[in-house]
């Protein structure tokens, strides 16, 4: 069977490179029972492949279970995966399956895999080493022949850098590598998309399908598209249902498209690299005030070097100036009398007083220590769990993971 065939079957849109390509190896792979590690975004369509590997193997008449491991607590992943005994835990009224039993001789897709707990990781190392595995609770070992697919939209390597994924897991997982390109780099493939979910949108709602004219067809290929496949169809589905005018302009196109953050705003970026992710607002807020008080700091220090004839980064002109505004007796700056400023009223500003403002600055801005503060009682409060210290204080692990390296948070 063709790409263009393997589509079809799949309802999978778009004729990009990256896309087809990434077909082609799901097909190749599917025979064996090689351990694939698919990566991409968020939003790209990464569950499709696992099927595509699923259908086109021997294995296409097992079973096919997809899990997502980011929406397991950590605390029941275990017994969801392998299994567990009766009374092994409170609220373990019966003996239980786990997703490998249940997948024996089939399939299981393990989606986000990099939320995976670190113990949960070494029993999965297991099982793709031996087809080996305990239930919680139990000491029988349990045989199982599995075909493994998982997926990730977060950097693993980097993830195995902080200590949060093993590296001899990724190496197990890995065997054959796919890559999902983000929507931007499938800016062919945007329109498409745009029109096959217009169609799906029409007809689920019974009204005429709406289209774009040529300005927006263009705007609709500069978004970025952070969200990727699945926000444009959910945007898509939006403007469908909202718009009474089928024929939609860019300027109604707009409406539904959210700002893309530039990188030139003073956010504080992943280290990732990604360009369509960006800080919470609150990383933004921090980043701005951080800023105004560096500055803050550096003006006065200039000013008091200046009195004090040790700043080489003003010229001599400019110096002049300032000193001969100074005056000594009550530490102010005044305009002389022959300035052409001499009618403007300028506030007293006193030694004593930038010493003062520095120290409210300090106080006020010293969001370094708060925020040092904030996260050590989120840690304290979660027993040292990263994810559930990161949700509480409303900011990505990721992020939480580079503010204790940053602040060189123990414990």
């Amino acid at each position: 069977m063709n790409v263009q065939n393997i589509k079809q079957r799949f309802e999978i849109i778009g004729n990009s490179t990256g896309l087809n390509r990434a077909i082609e190896v799901a097909v190749q792979v599917a025979p064996t029972d090689l351990s694939v590690l698919i990566s991409g975004e968020s939003g790209t369509g990464k569950e499709i492949f696992p099927q595509i590997i699923h259908q086109f193997s021997s294995r296409k008449h097992g079973k096919y279970i997809a899990v997502n491991c980011g929406a397991i607590p950590e605390g029941t992943i275990d017994s969801e995966l392998f299994g567990h005994e009766k009374g092994s835990f409170t609220g373990a009224l019966a003996d239980r399956k786990g997703y490998f039993q249940e997948a024996d001789k089939g399939t299981i897709f393990l989606d986000e895999i990099g939320e995976l707990p670190l113990t949960t990781q070494v029993r999965l190392l297991r099982v793709l080493e031996t087809g080996e595995f305990i239930k919680v609770g139990s000491s029988k070992v349990i045989k199982t022949d599995v075909r493994v697919v998982a997926a990730s939209n977060v950097d693993i390597p980097e993830a195995i850098e902080t200590g949060k994924f093993r590296e001899d897991l990724f190496y197990r997982l890995n065997t054959v590598p796919i890559h999902i390109l983000p929507l931007r780099e499938r800016t062919g493939d945007i329109h498409l998309l745009f029109r096959k979910f217009a169609r799906d949108f029409a007809e689920k709602y019974r009204m005429p399908s709406v289209r774009l004219d040529e300005q927006a067809q263009t705007s609709l290929m500069n978004y970025r598209w952070p969200g990727n496949v699945r926000q444009l169809k959910n945007i898509t589905e939006q403007i469908s249902i909202i718009e009474k005018d089928r024929n939609v302009t860019a300027d109604i196109l707009q409406n539904y498209l959210p700002v893309n953050v530039s990188k030139n705003l003073p956010a504080i970026f992943a280290k990732s690299g990604d360009d369509g992710s960006f800080s919470t607002e609150r990383e933004i807020l921090y980043k701005v005030l951080f800023d105004m008080k560096r500055d803050m700091t550096d003006l006065k220090k200039l000013v008091l070097d200046i009195m004090d004839n040790k700043s080489d980064s003003v010229s001599g002109e400019h110096a002049h100036i300032i000193r001969n505004l100074y005056n000594e007796e009550d530490g102010s700056f005044v305009p002389e009398e022959n300035s052409a400023q001499k009618n403007i009223h300028i506030e007293p500003i006193h030694k004593n007083n930038i010493q003062d403002t520095e120290e409210f600055v300090e106080e006020s801005l010293s969001l370094e220590a708060k925020e040092i503060e904030l996260i050590k009682k989120a840690l304290d409060k979660h027993n040292g769990k990263r994810k559930y210290a990161a949700q509480e204080l409303g900011i990505s692990e990721r992020t939480l993971y580079r503010k204790i390296k940053e602040y060189e948070i123990k414990g």
